[in-house]
């Protein structure tokens, strides 16, 4: 994982500090730095520890202590902090949202908030220019061969790569990659995203499977219970993990909407939106796309596959979808249903088991523009507003 969060907390309260020093630290990935009982102690500390975040619990006296948060906030605008309250009084809430503060929870604290809240600053703090790209592969609808040219996109990718490749499941209940690539792991998503421990790479790449092919993969949960465990924040984290040391992450999935999908767009460099020339699979892409646009995704890093083209589709062509989605086609797949087919059943990518088909060449073709694509500048700018500009934005997991 990243490193861990420094946190500075500012509790008057004595006889809830060891109930909140036994929180944090149960979140993970947090390290207390310093703990003071007295506002005006604040502006010291922050200057005499490396501190990431600043957790003030406003109470007993809210009107006393923001005005010296405020005024700490303005002397260090790199510092973040969060407040806790008794109070969800909505004039408090905003009273303190303009003194600096970033997020605001009252008690009792919801701990997915707030471990979701963590991990959008934790991934705010990663360097980004050290970071691989993440590939995130989603179909329109079930069946349309999202996990076909997820797989066969990280094996193709990761034979010219400097770097290694990750292929992450992230169809926590019916995920098949691991079956794909006819690989048997060990540890899945589920281990790694609930261990209450602080990740460290050599344990991250034991829990990967290597495929012969170089690609290193990590399969969904094992079981339904173990899936609905899974968090926003756990698996942001553990994507931005996967990030700083492979150079191409592929994720098939994140296949529900809902705040945890979500996350995963923000910090993804690329979309893949995968469609066939189907009335029903092209609805669903617009109301996908819809839902994208409104949340804030920049669409300059989603790109369209038409995939089977070449099928009877009662007269949809690609121009077709192109001009319903308002969006071009990055790439089209023939159908090759035969062969695909033969290779998904014998667990092999296509580079191995028909290098020659046109379905193999077509994702070839595509792996071979995504490494060379420099990215755009409205695209820079798009993940930009991912990773910051939306990082405080309310959310849960």
């Amino acid at each position: 994982m990243a490193r861990d969060l420094q946190f500075l907390v500012l509790n008057q309260d004595e006889s809830s500090a060891e109930e909140l020093r036994a929180f944090l630290l149960g979140v993970g990935n947090i390290k207390i730095v310093a703990e003071v009982e007295e506002p005006a102690l604040l502006g010291q500390a922050v200057k005499q520890f490396s501190v990431d975040i600043a957790l003030v619990n406003l109470d007993p006296a809210p009107e006393a202590i923001l005005p010296v948060v405020a005024e700490v906030a303005a002397s260090a605008p790199d510092l973040v902090f969060f407040a806790i309250s008794n109070s969800s009084d909505g004039q408090l809430i905003l009273k303190a949202m303009r003194t600096g503060i970033k997020e605001f929870f009252p008690k009792p604290i919801d701990a997915a908030n707030f471990s979701d809240a963590v991990g959008k600053i934790a991934l705010q703090l990663v360097d980004a220019g050290s970071m691989g790209k993440l590939i995130t592969v989603v179909g329109a609808a079930g069946g349309v061969g999202a996990t076909t040219l997820a797989a066969n996109l990280a094996v193709e990718l990761a034979l010219f790569s400097r770097g290694p490749v990750a292929l992450v499941d992230l169809d926590y209940r019916f995920g098949q990659v691991a079956t794909f690539l006819d690989v048997e792991p060990t540890y899945t998503l589920a281990d790694l995203c609930n261990s209450p421990e602080q990740l460290e790479r050599s344990v991250i790449e034991r829990a990967l499977v290597r495929h012969e092919t170089g690609v290193h993969v990590l399969s969904r949960p094992a079981s339904f219970s173990q899936a609905d465990t899974l968090t926003a924040a756990s698996c942001v984290g553990l994507l931005t993990s996967l990030l700083q040391f492979h150079e191409y992450v592929v994720a098939d999935g994140p296949c529900r909407s809902d705040m945890s999908a979500r996350s995963i767009l923000d910090i993804s460099d690329l979309c893949l939106m995968v469609t066939q020339l189907l009335v029903p699979h092209v609805r669903n892409s617009l109301r996908m796309i819809e839902g994208m646009r409104e949340s804030g995704f920049n669409p300059g890093r989603l790109h369209l596959i038409c995939n089977r083209v070449g099928r009877d589709s009662g007269n949809l062509s690609v121009s077709d979808v192109s001009g319903t989605l308002s969006l071009p086609v990055f790439a089209e797949v023939p159908d090759d249903w035969m062969t695909v087919s033969a290779a998904v059943n014998l667990g092999e990518p296509l580079a191995k088991n028909s290098p020659k088909s046109r379905t193999r060449l077509a994702i070839a073709d595509i792996a071979q523009r995504l490494h060379n694509a420099e990215p755009k500048a409205d695209e820079k700018e798009g993940r930009k507003k991912g990773l910051i500009g939306r990082i405080f934005a309310g959310s849960t997991a």
